[in-house]
């Protein structure tokens, strides 16, 4: 499913910048392991845009269908918040790379922190989006044909 795209490529990507960074390899700027990162950042916010809009989507289907929920609000509110946040890290990503801007230790460290953080953001939305189909069952029915 859709949904689940951000959440790898934030985790793959924090994984990578962060046993990268310790090796003391580069990446930023328009290096190979730069490359990488900001190419999966830029697909991790499109992503996280396109898992917005259509979860937005599904939970006004699920609210016309008498769904309420503060679980579903929390979710919502997270969602756009991973998408805008992804977004502007995606742009400085690009712009980054675009300058060829390249980042040497100790500061280098900032590029895996970030990336960390937004794997711990991502991680949390995922958790309330886990309680609303698992625990509330939300559109479940639906989708399996019920």
């Amino acid at each position: 499913m859709l949904v689940h795209f951000p959440i790898v490529l934030i985790i793959l990507v924090a994984a990578v910048e962060t046993a990268s960074v310790a090796l003391g390899r580069d990446v930023t700027g328009r290096s190979p392991l730069g490359n990488l990162a900001t190419a999966m950042i830029v697909l991790a916010a499109l992503a996280a845009i396109a898992s917005f809009y259509f979860g937005d989507i599904a939970l006004t289907i699920a609210e016309n269908g008498g769904f309420e929920s503060d679980v579903a609000e929390v979710h919502e509110g997270l969602g756009r918040f991973v998408a805008i946040v992804f977004s502007v890290w995606a742009i400085v990503r690009v712009a980054m790379w675009w300058r060829n801007i390249r980042l040497t230790r100790p500061v280098a460290f900032v590029m895996p922190m970030v990336s960390i953080v937004g794997a711990g953001l991502v991680v949390w939305t995922a958790y309330y989006g886990g309680k609303l189909v698992f625990d509330l069952g939300v559109n479940v029915a639906k989708a399996a044909g019920g």
